[in-house]
């Protein structure tokens, strides 16, 4: 009896070892680190409180932390809306919804760094594919990645792109999920068409829309990867988020580890405390 007890524990040990050694050890190390400053890379003396401090006075970190902020609301709500529209779309698709959930999940599994190379090419102003076609509809060539405004435009839409078949999965599941007598109640009670999902399916679709929202969140302020290829954070740091200003402090000269790790705890702090909002939120509306 007691064998059968631990079996499951040892067969998680192997992961959760790997995982701690990877994961776990180097969050409280990082943490650890924020205390100390290390110009050089080599040499630590601690400093107390003073990496925040000179995180949370400078005017860099605000206006970096301003942009990611708007690319998170951004990122958000647009992969949020759009991501329950297909849903929808998919979940009354009676021919080829295999198909269609296979194509719009594609750009999910390709690299994001590959991603970011491509919509470079494609967003060029005067190359670019997407100017092109706009050119040729008389709508002119923006300066997708030359203008600050329209440079983080344009990673909000690529960010999206890239994650909307993930979210559409999730609630295209939770769709499922949902009884067919309580629709087929709504539309004997006379409700359809668009009262029928406003009243009926939106509501009972919640809880997965807040774990899309979560996702969604997380996914959003640790976006760095395709950014970074597509725009490098520019054209003067417009694009420059949260995850690029760690990456710039830890491994650009001059190397600082400690702003780095400082940056990084409170990054943690404000994901956490905005998950556990949602989260609070999500079951509240639950019980009601």
């Amino acid at each position: 009896m007691t064998g059968r007890k631990l079996a499951p524990y040892l067969f998680v040990l192997p992961n959760m070892v790997v995982f701690g050694l990877f994961t776990i050890w180097p969050a409280i190390n990082g943490f650890n680190v924020s205390f100390y400053t290390s110009h050089n890379g080599r040499t630590f003396r601690a400093v107390g409180l003073d990496n925040y401090h000179q995180i949370l006075t400078s005017d860099e970190f605000w206006s970096v932390a301003g942009h990611t902020v708007l690319f998170v609301l951004g990122f958000v709500v647009l992969s949020t809306v759009l991501a329950t529209v297909l849903a929808l779309l998919l979940n009354g698709q009676r021919r080829g919804r295999g198909a269609l959930s296979a194509a719009y999940f594609l750009p999910v599994v390709v690299s994001p760094v590959v991603v970011g190379l491509i919509w470079n090419a494609a967003l060029q102003r005067q190359t670019g594919l997407v100017n092109e076609a706009l050119s040729a509809l008389g709508l002119g060539q923006p300066a997708w990645l030359v203008d600050g405004n329209l440079a983080l435009v344009s990673v909000i839409g690529v960010g999206v792109w890239i994650h909307l078949g993930f979210y559409a999965m999730i609630l295209l599941s939770g769709l499922q999920s949902i009884d067919g007598s309580v629709h087929e109640a709504a539309t004997i009670d006379g409700v359809t068409g668009w009262q029928r999902i406003r009243l009926v399916t939106l509501p009972l679709l919640r809880p997965t829309t807040t774990v899309v929202i979560t996702l969604a969140t997380i996914t959003g302020f640790q976006a760095f990867d395709f950014i970074y290829t597509l725009t490098g954070g520019g054209p003067v740091q417009a694009t420059t988020l949260i995850i690029q200003y760690i990456y710039q402090n830890a491994f650009t000269p001059p190397i600082a580890y400690g702003l780095a790790s400082a940056t990084a705890v409170l990054l943690f702090l404000a994901v956490f405390g905005l998950t556990l909002v949602n989260y609070l939120i999500g079951r509240r509306r639950e019980a009601v």
